[in-house]
């Protein structure tokens, strides 16, 4: 009988510890206010998108491409 407790004792502290991790995962990618980016926690910025530069690297594309020939 004890070993059984033990076992329902065991996967219950799996259990909480499986929620208490995905719960945090949760909250770090919706409601953590002081981190930015993605939900990876790395704190790269690939949540964010600089369009001026985006922009002036477009800009710099188009006028390295060559015109096409006009027959």
């Amino acid at each position: 009988m004890s070993v059984m407790l033990f076992q329902y004792f065991l996967i219950g502290v799996l259990f909480l510890a499986a929620t208490f991790y995905v719960g945090r995962v949760f909250w770090r990618a919706f409601f953590s206010p002081g981190t930015t980016g993605c939900a990876k926690g790395c704190g790269g910025a690939c949540g964010t998108i600089d369009v001026d530069r985006l922009q002036r690297t477009i800009e710099a594309a188009a006028l390295k491409a060559e015109p096409l020939p006009s027959k």
